[in-house]
């Protein structure tokens, strides 16, 4: 394969990437030119057919076990993946847990479980990979990934949307600290993109129920696939987005932009405010 890519000749980790949008950035990081260490938590096989796929591109690749609930697994994981590597120009703070319940039957453990996993594990990598950039004076690019839930509200989602807002607090915080050093640190907010975990939750699910509800429920008629995802992590980590520095970019397909207070938004409303004091209505 060429060398010629978006990201021709950098070194990445992609964490939470043995399934869905973590394993489909591994591979689109791949695709545009990067060697790439993959991280999984639980089960090895999708990483490692990653691994393949990446390796059959003729890119350096491999995967490693971390639980990202321990800060010291989390830690050593970045140093393997460091040396493995020789070095880091991207990491993509993908690995993270979800979790819905009433707040009255919230546990204490289950509340910092999703806090370990979603928040520590992602703050600690990053002074891991700041602390490598720093020590070799090199540009970087970090991409904390997130989730609507951290810009909208929905029942029995707090402890989730809580890691998910503090992602989006950190990374805007963190970016001042260290975008004069060309560190450059965003985060990226995932709409509805239905992966493998949906068919294992969801009852019943299917994709063509799925696409049905999507089309008179996304205003760009449809879900997002994590390919829609890893091409803009892919984005916040080239050149072309040099001037974007701790945003926040949502990717959704309109959807925290509709008013829930709206009930049909594919056709012209049947009321008319303004009626009697506004011209032609």
């Amino acid at each position: 394969m060429s060398d010629k890519g978006r990201l021709a000749g950098k070194k990445a980790i992609i964490t939470g990437s043995g399934t869905g949008i973590g394993r489909e950035i591994a591979l689109e990081f791949a695709r545009q030119g990067a060697d790439v260490v993959l991280h999984y938590a639980h089960s090895s096989a999708g990483a490692k057919s990653a691994v393949k796929e990446i390796e059959d591109m003729g890119r350096k690749a491999t995967a490693y076990a971390a639980d990202f609930s321990k800060v010291d697994e989390v830690i050593d994981f970045g140093n393997k993946a460091i040396k493995f590597l020789g070095g880091i120009d991207c990491l993509v703070n993908n690995a993270g847990i979800t979790f819905n319940m009433p707040i009255r039957k919230v546990s204490v453990d289950q509340f910092e479980w999703m806090y370990n996993v979603n928040i520590k594990a992602q703050y600690f990598l990053c002074q891991r990979v700041i602390e490598e950039l720093t020590k070799k004076n090199k540009p970087g690019q970090i991409v904390n990934i997130t989730s609507i839930h951290g810009v909208s509200g929905a029942p029995e989602h707090s402890v989730y949307a809580g890691t998910k807002g503090a992602i989006i607090a950190f990374t805007r915080s963190l970016a001042m600290e260290v975008g004069h050093k060309g560190i450059r640190i965003n985060a990226l907010a995932p709409g509805c993109v239905p992966v493998e975990n949906y068919s294992k939750v969801v009852k019943d699910f299917n994709l063509e129920d799925q696409k049905k509800w999507a089309a008179n429920a996304i205003p760009v008629g449809h879900y997002g696939t994590p390919l829609d995802i890893a091409r803009v992590a892919v984005f916040l980590c080239t050149e072309d987005s040099r001037y974007i520095l701790g945003q926040t970019i949502v990717v959704d397909g309109g959807t925290t932009n509709l008013m829930s207070l709206i009930s049909d938004f594919r056709n012209e409303s049947t009321a008319h405010f303004g009626t009697g004091y506004l011209p032609g209505v």
